[in-house]
Protein backbone atom coordinates (compact mmCIF):
# COMPACT_ATOMS: atom_id res chain seq x y z
CA UNK A 1 0.00 0.00 0.00
CA UNK A 2 0.94 3.65 -0.22
CA UNK A 3 3.42 5.08 2.26
CA UNK A 4 4.94 8.47 3.04
CA UNK A 5 8.42 7.30 2.05
CA UNK A 6 10.11 9.52 -0.56
CA UNK A 7 10.05 7.06 -3.46
CA UNK A 8 10.60 8.39 -6.96
CA UNK A 9 7.48 7.95 -9.09
CA UNK A 10 5.17 7.23 -6.15
CA UNK A 11 2.12 9.37 -5.28
CA UNK A 12 3.17 12.06 -2.81
CA UNK A 13 0.21 14.45 -2.94
CA UNK A 14 -3.47 14.65 -3.84
CA UNK A 15 -5.86 17.54 -4.03
CA UNK A 16 -9.47 18.38 -4.70
CA UNK A 17 -10.89 21.14 -6.89
CA UNK A 18 -14.49 21.99 -5.97
CA UNK A 19 -16.98 24.54 -7.37
CA UNK A 20 -18.32 25.05 -3.84
CA UNK A 21 -15.31 24.70 -1.57
CA UNK A 22 -17.26 25.31 1.64
CA UNK A 23 -19.80 22.66 0.67
CA UNK A 24 -17.06 20.18 -0.24
CA UNK A 25 -15.23 20.83 3.02
CA UNK A 26 -18.43 20.16 4.98
CA UNK A 27 -19.02 16.94 3.01
CA UNK A 28 -15.53 15.49 3.49
CA UNK A 29 -15.34 16.72 7.06
CA UNK A 30 -18.47 14.70 7.85
CA UNK A 31 -17.03 11.63 6.10
CA UNK A 32 -13.41 11.64 7.25
CA UNK A 33 -13.11 14.22 10.02
CA UNK A 34 -10.83 16.44 7.91
CA UNK A 35 -10.19 20.08 8.85
CA UNK A 36 -9.19 22.78 6.36
CA UNK A 37 -6.13 24.98 6.92
CA UNK A 38 -6.00 27.78 4.32
CA UNK A 39 -2.59 28.89 3.12
CA UNK A 40 -3.42 32.58 3.05
CA UNK A 41 -4.39 35.26 0.51
CA UNK A 42 -1.50 34.52 -1.87
CA UNK A 43 -2.63 30.89 -2.35
CA UNK A 44 -5.82 31.64 -4.30
CA UNK A 45 -8.03 29.80 -1.83
CA UNK A 46 -5.79 26.73 -1.66
CA UNK A 47 -5.33 24.98 1.67
CA UNK A 48 -4.43 21.75 3.40
CA UNK A 49 -6.91 19.11 4.53
CA UNK A 50 -5.70 17.79 7.86
CA UNK A 51 -6.51 14.97 10.23
CA UNK A 52 -5.20 15.25 13.79
CA UNK A 53 -2.89 18.02 12.62
CA UNK A 54 -1.36 16.02 9.74
CA UNK A 55 -1.93 16.89 6.09
CA UNK A 56 -3.76 14.19 4.11
CA UNK A 57 -4.71 16.23 0.99
CA UNK A 58 -5.08 19.70 -0.46
CA UNK A 59 -8.21 21.53 -1.62
CA UNK A 60 -9.07 24.59 -3.67
CA UNK A 61 -12.02 26.22 -5.40
CA UNK A 62 -12.49 25.85 -9.15
CA UNK A 63 -12.65 28.91 -11.35
CA UNK A 64 -10.00 31.38 -12.47
CA UNK A 65 -8.95 29.01 -15.23
CA UNK A 66 -8.66 25.96 -13.01
CA UNK A 67 -9.71 22.50 -14.15
CA UNK A 68 -13.08 20.82 -13.71
CA UNK A 69 -14.07 19.57 -10.24
CA UNK A 70 -12.36 16.41 -9.08
CA UNK A 71 -9.45 14.74 -7.33
CA UNK A 72 -5.96 14.94 -8.85
CA UNK A 73 -3.10 12.58 -7.95
CA UNK A 74 0.50 13.87 -7.86
CA UNK A 75 3.58 11.70 -8.40
CA UNK A 76 7.02 12.45 -7.01
CA UNK A 77 9.77 13.52 -9.39
CA UNK A 78 13.27 14.86 -8.93
CA UNK A 79 12.95 16.98 -12.10
CA UNK A 80 9.55 18.33 -13.14
CA UNK A 81 10.89 19.77 -16.41
CA UNK A 82 12.38 16.48 -17.59
CA UNK A 83 9.26 14.56 -16.59
CA UNK A 84 7.01 16.97 -18.53
CA UNK A 85 9.23 16.71 -21.61
CA UNK A 86 9.18 12.92 -21.39
CA UNK A 87 5.38 12.93 -21.08
CA UNK A 88 5.11 14.93 -24.31
CA UNK A 89 7.43 12.53 -26.13
CA UNK A 90 5.23 9.66 -24.90
CA UNK A 91 2.19 11.33 -26.56
CA UNK A 92 0.90 12.88 -23.38
CA UNK A 93 -0.02 16.55 -22.87
CA UNK A 94 1.47 19.29 -20.70
CA UNK A 95 -1.56 21.06 -19.22
CA UNK A 96 0.45 23.44 -17.06
CA UNK A 97 4.17 24.01 -17.49
CA UNK A 98 6.51 23.23 -14.59
CA UNK A 99 6.68 26.08 -12.14
CA UNK A 100 7.45 27.01 -8.54
CA UNK A 101 4.64 26.88 -5.99
CA UNK A 102 5.28 29.42 -3.22
CA UNK A 103 8.67 27.89 -2.49
CA UNK A 104 7.01 24.63 -1.45
CA UNK A 105 8.12 22.73 -4.56
CA UNK A 106 7.76 22.60 -8.33
CA UNK A 107 4.67 21.29 -10.08
CA UNK A 108 3.58 20.37 -13.59
CA UNK A 109 0.08 19.43 -14.75
CA UNK A 110 -0.01 16.60 -17.28
CA UNK A 111 -2.36 14.22 -19.08
CA UNK A 112 -1.36 10.77 -20.26
CA UNK A 113 -1.81 9.43 -23.80
CA UNK A 114 -5.44 8.44 -23.02
CA UNK A 115 -6.30 11.78 -21.42
CA UNK A 116 -6.05 10.86 -17.72
CA UNK A 117 -5.01 13.99 -15.80
CA UNK A 118 -2.27 13.86 -13.17
CA UNK A 119 0.43 16.11 -11.77
CA UNK A 120 4.04 15.70 -10.76
CA UNK A 121 5.56 17.25 -7.65
CA UNK A 122 9.25 18.04 -7.26
CA UNK A 123 9.65 18.51 -3.50
CA UNK A 124 10.95 21.71 -2.03
CA UNK A 125 9.89 22.76 1.43
CA UNK A 126 7.00 20.27 1.24
CA UNK A 127 8.00 16.66 0.56
CA UNK A 128 4.46 15.29 0.42
CA UNK A 129 1.59 14.04 2.53
CA UNK A 130 2.03 13.53 6.26
CA UNK A 131 -0.08 10.36 6.46
CA UNK A 132 -0.95 7.45 4.18
CA UNK A 133 -2.66 4.04 4.39
CA UNK A 134 -4.40 4.73 7.69
CA UNK A 135 -8.07 5.63 8.33
CA UNK A 136 -8.88 8.95 6.69
CA UNK A 137 -5.78 9.02 4.46
CA UNK A 138 -4.93 8.07 0.89
CA UNK A 139 -3.94 4.41 0.60
CA UNK A 140 -4.16 3.39 -3.09
CA UNK A 141 -4.56 4.93 -6.56
CA UNK A 142 -6.03 3.26 -9.62
CA UNK A 143 -5.78 4.23 -13.27
CA UNK A 144 -8.95 3.60 -15.27
CA UNK A 145 -8.03 3.58 -18.94
CA UNK A 146 -9.16 2.05 -22.26
CA UNK A 147 -5.89 0.13 -22.78
CA UNK A 148 -4.07 -1.33 -19.75
CA UNK A 149 -0.90 -2.18 -21.65
CA UNK A 150 -0.65 1.28 -23.23
CA UNK A 151 -1.31 2.97 -19.88
CA UNK A 152 1.33 0.88 -18.13
CA UNK A 153 3.83 1.63 -20.92
CA UNK A 154 3.22 5.39 -20.67
CA UNK A 155 3.86 5.56 -16.91
CA UNK A 156 6.87 3.26 -17.19
CA UNK A 157 8.42 5.63 -19.70
CA UNK A 158 7.48 8.84 -17.87
CA UNK A 159 7.84 7.86 -14.19
CA UNK A 160 9.67 4.54 -14.37
CA UNK A 161 6.71 2.71 -12.82
CA UNK A 162 6.74 -1.08 -12.87
CA UNK A 163 3.78 -3.45 -13.05
CA UNK A 164 2.99 -6.95 -11.84
CA UNK A 165 -0.04 -9.20 -12.37
CA UNK A 166 -2.06 -10.48 -9.41
CA UNK A 167 -4.67 -13.24 -9.79
CA UNK A 168 -8.15 -12.84 -8.27
CA UNK A 169 -11.22 -15.06 -8.57
CA UNK A 170 -12.69 -12.86 -11.34
CA UNK A 171 -9.47 -12.36 -13.29
CA UNK A 172 -6.07 -10.67 -13.24
CA UNK A 173 -5.31 -7.29 -11.72
CA UNK A 174 -2.37 -5.15 -12.81
CA UNK A 175 -0.53 -3.62 -9.84
CA UNK A 176 1.83 -0.68 -10.24
CA UNK A 177 4.69 0.59 -8.09
CA UNK A 178 7.89 2.65 -8.12
CA UNK A 179 10.98 1.39 -9.94
CA UNK A 180 13.01 -1.27 -8.13
CA UNK A 181 11.01 -1.05 -4.88
CA UNK A 182 9.44 -4.53 -4.95
CA UNK A 183 5.89 -5.78 -4.41
CA UNK A 184 5.62 -4.38 -0.88
CA UNK A 185 5.83 -0.86 -2.32
CA UNK A 186 3.05 -1.32 -4.89
CA UNK A 187 0.74 1.66 -4.48
CA UNK A 188 -1.88 1.24 -7.17
CA UNK A 189 -3.36 -0.56 -10.11
CA UNK A 190 -4.42 -0.21 -13.73
CA UNK A 191 -7.86 -1.40 -14.88
CA UNK A 192 -9.61 -1.43 -18.24
CA UNK A 193 -12.42 1.10 -18.05
CA UNK A 194 -14.60 -0.78 -20.55
CA UNK A 195 -14.87 -3.64 -18.04
CA UNK A 196 -16.24 -1.38 -15.28
CA UNK A 197 -19.91 -0.33 -15.54
CA UNK A 198 -19.28 2.62 -13.22
CA UNK A 199 -16.86 4.12 -15.78
CA UNK A 200 -19.46 4.78 -18.47
CA UNK A 201 -18.75 8.20 -19.94
CA UNK A 202 -15.99 8.96 -17.44
CA UNK A 203 -13.03 8.76 -19.82
CA UNK A 204 -9.56 7.90 -18.49
CA UNK A 205 -8.79 9.01 -14.94
CA UNK A 206 -6.93 8.26 -11.70
CA UNK A 207 -9.19 7.09 -8.85
CA UNK A 208 -7.98 7.71 -5.28
CA UNK A 209 -8.78 5.23 -2.49
CA UNK A 210 -9.04 6.39 1.12
CA UNK A 211 -8.68 3.96 4.01
CA UNK A 212 -11.70 3.69 6.33
CA UNK A 213 -12.80 1.43 9.17
CA UNK A 214 -16.42 1.04 7.99
CA UNK A 215 -17.07 1.38 4.23
CA UNK A 216 -20.80 0.69 4.62
CA UNK A 217 -21.32 3.46 7.17
CA UNK A 218 -19.30 5.86 5.03
CA UNK A 219 -21.38 5.00 1.93
CA UNK A 220 -24.52 5.73 3.93
CA UNK A 221 -23.13 9.11 5.04
CA UNK A 222 -22.22 9.86 1.42
CA UNK A 223 -25.87 9.46 0.38
CA UNK A 224 -27.08 11.50 3.35
CA UNK A 225 -24.73 14.34 2.46
CA UNK A 226 -25.74 14.50 -1.21
CA UNK A 227 -23.08 12.30 -2.75
CA UNK A 228 -23.57 9.23 -4.94
CA UNK A 229 -22.71 5.57 -4.39
CA UNK A 230 -21.47 4.33 -7.78
CA UNK A 231 -20.68 0.84 -6.52
CA UNK A 232 -21.95 -0.26 -3.08
CA UNK A 233 -19.35 -1.63 -0.67
CA UNK A 234 -18.30 -5.13 -1.70
CA UNK A 235 -15.86 -7.58 -0.18
CA UNK A 236 -13.04 -8.76 -2.44
CA UNK A 237 -11.36 -11.84 -0.93
CA UNK A 238 -7.72 -11.21 -0.14
CA UNK A 239 -8.11 -7.44 -0.55
CA UNK A 240 -10.86 -6.06 1.67
CA UNK A 241 -14.21 -4.31 1.53
CA UNK A 242 -14.46 -1.34 -0.82
CA UNK A 243 -16.95 1.04 -2.36
CA UNK A 244 -16.92 3.62 -5.17
CA UNK A 245 -18.46 7.04 -4.54
CA UNK A 246 -18.75 10.63 -5.71
CA UNK A 247 -19.11 13.81 -3.72
CA UNK A 248 -22.07 16.16 -4.40
CA UNK A 249 -20.09 17.84 -7.20
CA UNK A 250 -19.19 14.67 -9.10
CA UNK A 251 -15.63 14.10 -7.84
CA UNK A 252 -14.92 10.36 -7.86
CA UNK A 253 -13.20 8.54 -5.02
CA UNK A 254 -13.18 5.11 -3.41
CA UNK A 255 -12.95 3.83 0.15
CA UNK A 256 -11.52 0.57 1.42
CA UNK A 257 -11.05 -1.39 4.60
CA UNK A 258 -8.16 -3.66 3.78
CA UNK A 259 -7.84 -7.21 5.03
CA UNK A 260 -5.02 -7.73 7.55
CA UNK A 261 -1.92 -9.44 6.12
CA UNK A 262 -2.01 -13.22 6.27
CA UNK A 263 0.61 -15.17 8.17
Amino acid sequence: MLSTRALEGAPNWIDLAAPDLDGALAFYGALFGWHFRPLGPDAGGYGFLQLDGRTVAGAMPTGAGRELPGWTVYFRTEDAETTAETAERAHGTVLSAPGDVMGLGRMAGLADSAGAVFRVWQPGEVEGLDAASEPGALCWVELHTPDVAAGAAFYHRVLGLETSATAFPDGMYTCVGPPGAGEDAMFGGVVRSADDPADTGAGAYWLPYFAVTDPDALAARTRQRGGTVLLPPTTVPGVGRMGRLTDPYGARFAVIRGEPPQG
